[in-house]
Order: C-alpha cells, then structure tokens, then sequence
C-alpha cells in the first residue's frame, strides 16, 4: 500500500510540475495557431547543461515572456564525466536539481545524449544502449518528463537513419544537423509531419556566434516561412560557439515585436504544430 501510495504521490506532483510549467509561461492559455498566425518559428536550442549560463538564459527569456529551450548531458553532474574537457568542463555544469527547477519555471529541458559521445563513431550497440540509459535517467530524474513529448538531440548534432529511427521509437522527435534532414535550405516545414519528426538545426563555432545568429536570423526573416533550429551552448565564454549575454538580450527583445514570428522550444512548438 505505501509502495502505491508513493507511486501515486510521485504521478501528481509530475502533473503539478507540468502544469506549473505552463501556467509560468502563459502557455497553458495561449491561442497561437500553427501555421496560420505564426508563418515563423525560431527555436534557439541550448545545449550541454552549463549551469550559470542556463540560470542566465532562462532569466532573459523570463523578461520577455519566453520559454527557454535547455538540452542537458544525462551524466554531465558526475564525478567521471571528462568528455569534451576543453568546451564542457564538467565542474560548471549543472544537476538534475537545477533542471527540475528551471522546468518548474516554464522551461524546457530535454535530453542531449548519455555522456556527449557522437554516436555515428562507437559500435552501434554501444550507442544504442546510449540513447536508452539516457531517456531512462530522464525518466527517473526530470520531473514532469514525458517520452511520448520529449525530442532527443544529438550530441555533435551527429546521426544516421538507423539511430533516428531508434530513437524516434521512444521519443516524439529528434534534433540533428540540417545536413542530414534538409535539403538546399535551412529551413524546416511546417507541418512537422514533412519530415517525420527529425529536426534540423545549425551551429556556429568555436568562437562567438553572435553575427552568425543575427546574420541567420535576418536571412530567415526574409523567407516566407518555416520553422528555423539554431543550435547555441553557454553565454559568453562558456562552451563551444557561445552568445554573448548583451546579445541574446537585445535579440530577444527584438524578436518579440515581430508578429509574424514566435520564439518556441522544440518541444513547444511540436505540440502547437500537431493540435492545428
């Protein structure tokens, strides 16, 4: 009986984190319409987990209504995560404590890979089995964490169609390099359902991407329309290909005003995509 008393008490705070996540950001009560209202949608996806940086993030996305899109490593809090040492030291990453409190803030968080391995270069039974520790430790960890709504995202933003359909039978979607999903675009459809729920993104880097994201920015506000991925890290000097703080500020700030166009997480916008 306390064993099923526990497991209820742990479904209804998932259901309260979800709904405190929506009501946080007006997305519970929104009206945005896809496609019809809103011909652009831009996600900035962030990557990695780097915990001043993604306090920082999602506090400016706070100040104009939005909700950031936060992507973190399943194991980047332990002790033998040495991955990538140059552009994610583990020591200014974050834990499960701070993601569970960012998502309570209308945030998303989604998973980006087991331990930042690129998957296309390892066995792919290893890499397999990759993909599912990690979706279980999300499972286990992240409050609110449903599979059937989550997108994985690719470390090195690095796949292949067997390791996508893999992945795309436990979660709604995946987020992979443009290169592989796109064709003489940048630009993803809409519907979701064009491309089967694999996500294209681009990236810029290792130094400041602050003009190639205004630059890409722009180019994408001049289409018709569509739905633009750009995969970003930390703030300043954190990670790979960082943005600077003042930037993403004013760029947001900007953005706002467009009408034609809704910054969204991945996952966000997916569920808008798919209720039209």
């Amino acid at each position: 009986m306390a064993r099923c008393q526990n497991r209820l008490n742990m479904i209804n705070r998932r259901k309260f984190i979800q709904l405190s996540a929506l009501a946080s950001t007006g997305l519970a009560t929104t009206n945005f319409n896809f496609p019809s209202s809103k011909s652009h949608i831009l996600t900035l996806s962030f990557d990695d987990g780097f915990k001043k940086s993604f306090y920082r993030i999602a506090e400016i996305h706070e100040n104009y209504g939005l909700s950031a899109c936060l992507n973190v490593i399943a194991t980047g809090h332990m002790k033998n995560f040495n991955t990538e040492p140059q552009w994610i030291p583990r020591e200014i990453l974050g834990n499960f404590d701070d993601w569970n409190a960012l998502k309570v803030r209308g945030h998303e968080v989604m998973p980006h890979t087991w331990e930042h391995l690129n998957l296309t270069e390892i066995p792919e039974k290893k890499a397999k089995k990759n993909i599912d520790k990690c979706l279980a430790y999300f499972e286990k960890h992240l409050e609110g964490y449903q599979a059937s709504e989550a997108v994985y995202n690719f470390a090195y933003n690095a796949s292949n169609t067997e390791l996508e359909n893999f992945a795309l039978e436990r979660v709604k979607a995946v987020r992979t390099g443009g290169w592989l999903v796109l064709k003489d675009t940048m630009v993803n459809t809409l519907p979701i359902n064009d491309h089967h729920g694999r996500l294209g993104c681009w990236g810029h880097g290792p130094d400041f991407c602050d003009n190639y994201v205004e630059q890409e920015v722009n180019k994408f506000l001049e289409t018709e329309g569509g739905w633009l991925i750009l995969n970003l890290h930390g703030l300043d000097k954190e990670g790979w290909g960082p943005v600077s703080t003042k930037y993403l500020d004013a760029l947001l700030k900007r953005l706002v005003n467009i009408e034609k166009l809704a910054v969204l997480p991945t996952g966000v916008a997916l569920n808008k995509i798919s209720q039209e």
